[in-house]
C-alpha cells in the first residue's frame, strides 16, 4: 500500500508549512489527485487518519478531488478526456497523445489556525 508513504510525505509537507506560518491547528487539507496517480482515496484517507492520531494534526479533514485524465493530440492539437486509458484521439484517431492532467498529486489548500 503506497498510500502510507504518500500520507507520510503529505504530513511532512503540512507540518513544514504550518511551522513556516506559525499555525498550530490543522482544520483541513484539500488535495488534487490525478486519475493516473493510482492512489485509492479511501486508503489515503485511512492512512492519514491513522498517522495523525494522537498528534497535533488529529481530526483534520482530508478533502480529495479526483482530476480526470486529459490529453492533447499532437496531430490535430485538440484536447480531450482520456477514457478507459485509451490513449487515442477521439477526433482524428492519432495515438500521438500528450497527457496534460490526471497525473498530479498536490496540496491545493490548507485551513489552519
Amino acid at each position: 500500500m503506497h498510500e502510507m508513504s504518500i500520507a507520510q510525505g503529505l504530513i511532512d509537507i503540512i507540518k513544514e508549512e504550518m511551522e513556516k506560518h506559525q499555525a498550530t491547528v490543522l482544520r483541513s487539507v484539500r488535495l488534487h489527485i490525478g486519475q493516473l496517480s493510482a492512489i485509492v482515496p479511501e486508503s489515503l484517507s485511512f492512512c492519514f487518519e491513522v498517522m495523525t492520531a494522537g498528534t497535533e494534526l488529529e481530526g483534520a479533514r482530508l478533502d480529495m478531488e479526483m482530476i480526470p485524465l486529459r490529453g492533447v493530440c499532437r496531430a490535430c492539437k485538440r484536447e480531450f478526456e482520456i477514457k478507459n486509458y485509451a490513449f487515442e484521439c477521439p477526433h482524428c484517431g492519432s495515438r500521438d497523445i500528450e497527457t496534460v492532467s490526471g497525473q498530479e498529486l498536490s496540496i491545493v489548500e490548507m485551513e489552519v489556525d
